[in-house]
Order: C-alpha cells, then sequence, then structure tokens
C-alpha cells in the first residue's frame, strides 16, 4: 500500500536530530515496533492551512490533527480517535504538501480496511486535508525520530503587479522591492550547526541547537520570489524569524552581515519579526533508507535527551 516515494532536495546531508519546526507530538514508548496484535500506519498528507488552528489538537478548536483522527476513527471503525506522531507540527494558519505521521491501531481493524482506507478517509476528511498514502509502515519507522530532514518553502510578492489575489493566502506582499542577492549573502553565514537561540522562542530543558543545510531565496518568472529551508529539525518560530531577518537585509533595512552578529550574539533581536505564518508551506520530511529507520530513531532520541 505504500505509494509515491519522495525524492530528497537538493544540497542537503544528513544532520543531526532534533525537535521539529515547531516540536512534535511525543511518541508514546521508545520501542521501534508495535506490540502483538497492532500494526503501525504511515500517513502522507497535505492540507491548506488557513482554517486550521495549527496541527497539534485542542478541545473545542478545529485543529489538523483533530479532524484527521476523527477521519482515521470512523474510517478504522476505531473505539476512540487514535494517537498521531507527526513530522513537524505545524502552527496555525501553516501548509503542508509533505507531512508525515504515523499512528498504531489493531492489526485486525487494518486488515479489513486496507483495501479501501485510502479512499474511505479521503471522503470522511474535508476538502482543505488530502490523505495521498497510508500503508504498514516499515520496521522501526516513526515519523518524528527517524526523520533526517524536514524542508519548508516561503513565498514572498514585493511588487504591486505581480500580487495574485488567487494565492494571497499562500502568499506574503512585501511592500519594499527586495534584493534576493542581499539575502542570499545573509543567509549563507547561517548554514551549518549553530545555536540559533536568537531566532527561537525557548523552551524549558529545550536545546536549539539545529543543522541548518539549506537557505536560499530565487525570483521565479513571475517575480515572485520563494525562500527554501531544510534543516535537520527547527525550533519553535525558528523558520519565520529567519525569514523576517532576511527580508529586513533584502529591503535595505539591516546590511547582510547583521543576521550573523544576531546569529552569534544568541538571544532574541527585537528587530527580528517574526514573519506571517501563510506564506509558509512544509514541503517534504527525508527518510534513511528502511534499514537504517530504527537506528535513526534511536540516535534522535538518545541527541533529544542529551540536549
Amino acid at each position: 500500500m505504500r505509494t509515491r516515494p519522495r525524492p530528497a532536495p537538493s544540497r542537503t546531508t544528513s544532520a543531526s536530530p532534533l525537535n521539529g519546526e515547531t516540536g512534535g507530538t511525543p511518541s508514546a514508548a521508545p520501542s521501534s515496533s508495535p506490540p502483538g496484535g497492532l500494526v503501525r500506519l504511515r500517513l502522507d498528507l497535505a492540507y491548506d492551512g488557513s482554517q486550521f488552528h495549527g496541527w497539534a489538537g485542542q478541545p473545542g478548536i478545529r485543529t489538523v490533527q483533530g479532524v484527521l483522527e476523527d477521519a482515521l476513527a470512523a474510517t478504522l471503525r476505531l473505539a476512540g480517535p487514535p494517537a498521531l506522531i507527526v513530522a513537524g507540527r505545524t502552527d496555525a494558519g501553516v501548509h503542508a504538501r509533505g507531512q508525515v505521521t504515523h499512528l498504531v491501531v489493531p492489526e485486525q481493524a487494518w486488515t479489513a480496511a486496507a483495501q479501501v482506507a485510502l479512499r474511505r478517509l479521503n471522503r470522511a476528511l474535508p476538502a482543505d486535508v488530502r490523505v495521498h498514502a497510508i500503508g504498514v509502515a516499515p520496521e522501526g519507522f516513526d515519523a518524528r525520530f527517524s526523520a533526517l530532514w524536514r524542508r519548508y518553502s516561503y513565498r514572498v510578492c514585493d511588487t504591486e503587479a505581480n500580487a495574485d489575489p488567487v494565492r494571497r493566502h499562500e502568499t506574503l506582499w512585501h511592500r519594499w522591492p527586495l534584493d534576493t542577492g542581499l539575502m542570499n549573502e545573509a543567509a549563507s553565514a547561517c548554514l551549518g550547526e549553530h545555536d540559533f537561540a536568537a531566532f527561537c522562542r525557548r523552551r524549558p530543558g529545550a536545546s536549539t541547537v539545529r543543522e541548518l543545510l539549506r537557505l536560499d531565496w530565487l525570483r521565479d518568472e513571475a517575480g515572485v520570489i520563494t525562500g527554501m529551508v531544510v534543516a535537520d529539525a527547527f525550533c519553535h518560530n525558528m523558520v519565520r524569524a529567519l525569514v523576517g531577518g532576511l527580508l529586513a537585509v533584502g529591503d535595505g533595512r539591516r546590511p547582510p552581515q547583521w543576521l550573523a552578529e544576531v546569529l552569534a550574539a544568541r538571544v532574541r533581536h527585537p528587530a527580528v519579526m517574526v514573519a506571517p505564518p501563510h506564506p509558509l508551506c512544509l514541503e517534504q520530511v527525508g527518510y534513511p533508507p528502511d534499514a537504517g529507520l530504527s537506528a535513526r530513531a534511536a540516535f534522535t532520541r538518545q541527541v533529544r535527551s542529551a540536549g
């Protein structure tokens, strides 16, 4: 039932694992396989985050996790909503084209529904969520801890002539012209492993050390600028804070070397504004070959505990 293997992004390498873009739902147990009589499923999905209050389930609030868990419970005829472990717990308004999650369900429930699960699940879901694949996960797979990297995009339009109202829910309209050359110059200083405390919302006991594998900007033929960001993981608000800093460089409010100075200071700078969430999209999550999934998950947990 596994379908559509995803290609790796360009200019990336393996990375030290830490928590996802906005954290992740903790795994219930560190074991690589579910107990007897249960089966672990992997889901690949996409969603328009415009009308969701983020991924994480909250009572009485519309979230991606809540909607998906209810649809899974109905599709697989479970006694209650299953617990979902996700690769990247996106914030309110953030979209995803390549989100990955896993869940553990009774093997009997999966066997009974396997052949029609994808079709029934998408019928039960609203139009702003689509599951692209569902199937038994490989041995040792953990959607969060087995991940090698996450890739996000951020879309910006800086000219009135190119502003497309049809895509306003996924594009930032920036009021000043942007120089992508200056933005890329500033971004290059952030590549590699650093303490990104200056661009993260601190959480007690959580590390802010991350390995940034890619951060660059490209203007397309329509004049729209897209930023691509790849890292082993992201701490809370890290991507949007980096974007906010780079916008200040691109429109001339700050020089290119300023971003490296902020990074080195390791404290939040009042001039670094967190960019809006709606142009941000989780594009892809990368995993090792099946034989390396369990070891990767174990290593991630070890690094997380040490951090």
